[in-house]
């Protein structure tokens, strides 16, 4: 296996999404064409399966030095309430481009974070979302809580209005790690956010943990997921830590990139992890998430209904999701578009009427099928061009791409279709990259992404 790490741990896509942001096509993107796009995967899917709707609320009191997100560092809470404003004359724009009242099957505030603003705060903003649309019957809404500062009265209120899912922002417990990183918060802050939310009656509290960290040893590693064992969330997150400097600038420059664990030896800490979440009763669900045999994510898993957007693996599939806020990505199946990333930027043209989208991408016929395998492969580990909708075009190109993983054993390939057994599941990435016909027509002359193991 380390033969094989050090063989295929290359730059590569995460792929939330394909084709990926580097390979949009920005130069035939138009705002015209976006609103287009949204307005037709609005009328095809609003009425059964509902809409989702993301929110960024990029402010943070410090800078963590591993965060890769967009964000905006403040103390100052005055920020919070034109925001609040902008994001829901935002919606108001997206509001006016349909005639029918939008069924919203999922909420998420990302950020950044949610949980700098307060409790009231966060009322506002849902319930002018909701004041101009109705709650599918089986919604989910969701929030990123910090354990520092999410209080009781922001589970109490976000339960109140119909949040069941809350995922708490751990990476690890060790103090070392934490100092490296910029986030020092103690086991028992954890523990106490964690009660909380059981208490009023989440149903789904999802820990976030990271490897590959500066500093962090197969110790750190074991001690952390003991730790986490005591308060047994009902999922876990263990993503690994995507050094990309070139991209974040001086945020991911906290240490030196000596201190980072590398290739085998980061591998190992994931493989550790994995046998002690299993060891604990957890299924692994796609690729670095693991839940409990009663949680919604490993149900979706099981019944093949398991789908993966900009927010990661989701439990329910919905053809249209639209970011609010700074920096968000709008996904409507058939194209992509990505807010400004500046707070200044996006209040000025929202308050000016005008969608605030710079870039994005319409996906043609031929992105669609690629877009579907990869989906397939990152879901469920198999895919097929067997029917005429999946057809791939130059079929033999791609698969001569994965000889090598074929001869490897990471990956299995039949007439017209192929399965990846669960020992390859860390290379899975590798495989889908087979199928990026972005990425093999121009290979990037810079590194754009972080390892793919």
């Amino acid at each position: 296996m380390n033969t094989l790490i050090q063989k295929y741990n290359i730059p590569g896509p995460r792929y939330t999404s394909y084709p990926t942001v580097p390979y949009w096509d920005e130069k035939t993107f138009s705002r015209e064409k976006w609103i287009s796009s949204f307005r037709q995967s609005f009328e095809e899917s609003n009425s059964a399966e509902g809409i989702s709707l993301y929110i960024h609320l990029p402010f943070c009191e410090s800078l963590c030095t591993f965060c890769a997100c967009h964000k905006h560092i403040t103390k100052r809470k005055e920020v919070a309430d034109p925001y609040i404003a902008t994001v829901l004359k935002e919606w108001d724009l997206y509001l006016e481009q349909v005639s029918s009242v939008p069924l919203i099957r999922e909420i998420h505030l990302g950020g950044g974070t949610p949980t700098f603003f307060s409790p009231k705060a966060l009322e506002q903003l849902i319930t002018g979302l909701l004041k101009k649309a109705q709650k599918h019957p089986d919604y989910e809404f969701s929030f990123e809580g910090h354990p520092n500062n999410t209080t009781k009265e922001h589970l109490l209120q976000l339960y109140n209005l119909g949040f069941t899912r809350v995922s708490f922002g751990v990476q690890d417990y060790n103090p070392t790690v934490q100092k490296a990183i910029h986030r020092v918060q103690p086991f028992e802050q954890v523990a106490k956010v964690t009660r909380w939310a059981r208490e009023i009656g989440y149903t789904s509290i999802s820990h976030d943990l990271v490897f590959g960290l500066p500093f962090q040893t197969k110790e750190n590693v074991i001690h952390t997921i003991n730790k986490t064992k005591e308060l047994q969330p009902d999922r876990i997150s263990f993503y690994s830590y995507a050094h990309v400097p070139w991209v974040k600038g001086v945020g991911q420059r906290g240490f030196n990139e000596n201190d980072l664990p590398k290739n085998e030896d980061k591998r190992k800490l994931y493989e550790i992890g994995k046998a002690l979440f299993v060891e604990m009763g957890y299924q692994e669900i796609g690729m670095d998430h693991f839940a409990l045999p009663t949680d919604s994510l490993y149900k979706a898993s099981i019944q093949q209904k398991l789908h993966r957007n900009f927010m990661g693996y989701t439990a329910h599939k919905t053809q249209l999701m639209i970011g609010l806020g700074m920096s968000s990505i709008s996904d409507s199946w058939y194209g992509f578009a990505q807010n400004v990333k500046t707070v200044k930027e996006y209040e000025a043209l929202v308050n000016d009427g005008i969608l605030p989208v710079f870039r994005g991408h319409i996906l043609t016929q031929d992105d669609l099928v690629m877009r579907q395998h990869i989906l397939n492969i990152m879901c469920h580990f198999t895919t097929s061009w067997e029917t005429p909708a999946l057809e791939i075009k130059d079929v033999e190109l791609h698969l001569l791409k994965l000889r090598e993983l074929v001869k490897d054993g990471l990956v299995q390939v039949h007439d017209t279709s192929l399965k990846v057994p669960e020992k390859a599941r860390p290379f899975v990435r590798n495989i889908c990259m087979a199928f990026d016909k972005k990425l093999h027509e121009k290979q990037p002359d810079t590194q754009l992404f972080s390892m793919t193991i």
